[in-house]
Parts: structure tokens; sequence; C-alpha cells
């Protein structure tokens, strides 16, 4: 078998469609994994409330690390608090593969974001190990450090962390930098966990798609054209409080009625326009907050989603004007703040699209070119190399919730797609 294989993959420069049909991952193993990661932090609800820093997370690192070794990869933990696991390749001077993903979650989340990608991508390594196969190009397999709570691990692997973000607090109570301490990394050396430009040769992450658009479809495979970028503003409406019994309604500045006509405002002017973009206003708060005060002032959120910067920048001139005619009509002003925790757009990289394509077709699967509308660690690992994702069907487009479901089917179905794209990438990349 392992001759085998290993001939297959020499094999695949001159007939990739080939080689695609030889190796598969153990199905049962991957989704036993699984339920063993679903033990730390298990709620009552079926889900886990496994966040970042907390004696949980630290646990399902634990299981993690094990999992690698018994992959034969050389485990690591950098100064960023990432969990590596590297595999050497047999070409000196290429750069590495990287595959993984996180095992975070949000309070009272479920089994399978991040967790499916993280053990997926060790799989896929042991795959390769037991079948005597040795790719080209090194393996790193990865575990990030925080997603939820911003991409953390990631960050601080392809750019600077400055002291205001390692002073944020986390949900699990501690600062970024006591959460980087805890996990087993050095706040102080950040420098040594970063990687630059050209210092990968791919990066490719398996996912959940956290929406129903393949489940409702019946598709296997999603091929994830571009991260979305996001620009949030808070916004202020101020009116005039006054007695809600004795002032009459013509003469009333009411902040939450201005609000109010914001919020269908926003909803019309992002559902107009053709395309994908997507607009919320999901925090709306008034005060003084008394049943019988007309609210004298609002505040509250305007978030925008697409994978075009240009367009939500134009949509969101667009609300801030209607906003304005909003406030002529009963005397009110809206101020507008943009947040700093705008992201931009994080397009895939072509080629690893490709891979993606190639692997899933010789595996018989079907496909869908679809859009991230969820963050995810590869948009910054964009930054420093070409980078791709796979996404599987979420069942009912139900994430970051207990009830959050992939099937083991569609588990193998993805892991299988991300070993032959690995594959495919390694035969593919000549110099780098």
């Amino acid at each position: 078998m392992a001759g085998a294989a290993a001939t297959d993959l020499d094999a695949m420069a001159a007939a990739p469609g080939q080689a695609q049909s030889a190796l598969r991952i153990n199905a049962a193993r991957i989704n036993g994994h699984l339920t063993e990661l679903s033990q730390f932090g298990k709620n009552p609800q079926g889900g886990v409330s496994r966040v970042a820093y907390s004696e949980f997370d630290k646990e399902g690192r634990a299981l993690v690390m094990r999992l690698m070794r018994e992959a034969k990869l050389e485990v690591s933990v950098d100064t960023a608090g990432n969990i590596w696991g590297k595999r050497a390749g047999k070409q000196a001077g290429l750069k590495p593969i990287v595959i993984g993903s996180h095992i975070d979650s949000v309070p009272e989340g479920g089994n399978y974001d991040g967790d499916v990608g993280t053990l997926g991508a060790i799989e896929v390594a042991r795959t390769l190990g037991e079948a005597g196969v040795t790719t080209r190009h090194p393996i790193d397999v990865v575990c990030w450090q925080n997603e939820e709570g911003g991409l953390y691990g990631s960050h601080a692997a392809t750019d600077t962390m400055t002291a205001q973000e390692l002073a944020g607090v986390s949900v699990s109570g501690k600062t970024i930098r006591e959460g980087i301490i805890f996990l087993g990394g050095d706040p102080t050396k950040l420098d040594s966990a970063r990687r630059k430009t050209g210092d990968v040769a791919c990066y490719i992450e398996l996912h959940i798609e956290q929406g129903g658009n393949l489940d409702k479809e019946k598709l296997n495979i999603g091929i994830v054209e571009g991260i979305v970028a996001i620009i949030r503003a808070d916004v202020t409406v101020d009116g005039f409080a006054n007695h809600a019994g004795t002032t009459a309604m013509a003469e009333r500045h009411d902040a939450l009625l201005a609000a109010s006509r914001l919020v269908q405002a926003v909803n019309r002017i992002v559902t107009v326009k053709p395309g994908r973009q997507v607009g919320t206003v999901g925090r709306i708060q008034a005060f003084p907050g008394a049943t019988n005060v007309v609210p004298g002032r609002v505040e509250c959120t305007v978030e925008l989603r697409d994978l075009d910067s240009d367009k939500l920048g134009q949509l969101m001139t667009e609300i801030r004007d209607e906003a304005a005619r909003i406030g002529k009509m009963n005397g009110t002003t809206f101020t507008f703040r943009t947040s700093s925790t705008d992201h931009k757009a994080a397009l895939s990289d072509p080629q690893v699209r490709g891979f993606i394509g190639q692997a899933a077709k010789a595996l018989g699967f079907t496909t869908k070119l679809m859009p991230s509308g969820a963050g995810h660690d590869a948009q910054n690992m964009a930054r420093i190399g070409p980078m791709g994702m796979i996404f599987i069907p979420s069942v009912g487009g139900i994430s970051h919730s207990p009830k959050e479901y992939s099937t083991p089917k569609d588990i193998e179905n993805g892991v299988n797609t991300l070993l032959h794209a690995v594959l495919l990438a390694d035969a593919a990349y000549q110099e780098r």
C-alpha cells in the first residue's frame, strides 16, 4: 500500500486524476476524534463552551497535541500560543503547505466550527504517513488560538500586535497577553511567531459553511472565492427626552422613532442593489429607557458585509445621507463613528481554488463557488501567501449554536477534498 501510494504521488504531476483515486482518510477516526474533542467544555444543550484561554480550551489543545504526535508530527507551541505540527518534505528549499483551523468556541457554541478543519488537517497528515507518502513540500498543521475572539493567533502570525490589542479582555476574563501566557506562549517575543510574505507555499482551511446554501442546494463542497469585507459604524441618534403623556405627537423629537426608520432604510438600501451584500442593525438601545419618557437618545450599530469593499463604502454613504433626511423629519440628529474593527476583503487564490475544485471533481463531489460571510483565520493568512478555503454543509445553516451539525459523511468528504487539494498543490508548486 505504501509503495503504491508513493508511486501515485510521484505520478501526480503527469496524471493528477489517477492519483486522486488512490488515497482516502479514515472517516471513522476523524469523526471519533471530533466526538472526543466535544467533551471539553460540553454543556447540557449538546454543544460546547470552550472559549479561548479557558481550562476547557487548554484541555482541548492537549488533545490536539496528542493527536498530532500520534500522526508523527513534530509538535510545538509558538510564542503567540498557536500549536504547530510539522511534517518534513522530501525536496529541500520548498516552503510549507499550511493547513488547519481552530478549536476555541463561542459561549454555548457547537462541535464543528473550527474543530473540523483542525482535526481534519491532522487526519490528512496521518493518512499521508500511514500510506508512506512523503510530499515534496513540508506540511504544517496549525491550530490557531482565539479565533472566535478576534483571529488573534493568525493575526500574531502574520502582522504586528499592538499593546492595545494585547491589553484587550477576552471572553474568558483574561487579557490577550495573559491568555497567550496561559497557553504557553510568550507575548514579549511575538516577532519569532510571525511569518512573512513568501514564507508559505499556500494555506488551505477546511470549515463548515456556517450558512445554509450547500445544505439547501444539496451540494457537497463549497469553494470559497473570498472572505467578505466588513465595515461597522456605531450610530448615536440625538433627540429630546420629554414626558410621554404631555408631549403632543407633532412636537416630539423621538430618537427611537428616527432610529426605527434608519433600520428600515438600511434594509431597503442594501436590498435594492443587485449582489450578495448584507446589512444588519444588530444592537439598539434607547435612553433613558423609561415607559413614560419619549426617548431622547438611541445608540445602535450598522454593519455591512460584501466581497467588494468599494460597494460597502458607497452603501454606507447612502445610509448616512438617508439618516440625515430622516433626522429632518422630526428634529433629530445622527452621528456615525466608524469602528476600528473593520476587515478588508480577502480573496482566495485562483490556483488554490482550482486545486480544491479539481480534487472535489475527481472525488465525484458537487461544488459551488461562494463567498464566506464569516471571518476566518484564512483572511490573515492571505496577507502572506496564496489562500483557499473548503466549505462543507451546515445542516439548516445553523452555527454558533449547540444545534450546529455537519454529517459524518460531509465531514469525510471535506477532509478527503482537503487531502487531495494538498497533493495537487504539492505537485503544482515547483519552485516555492
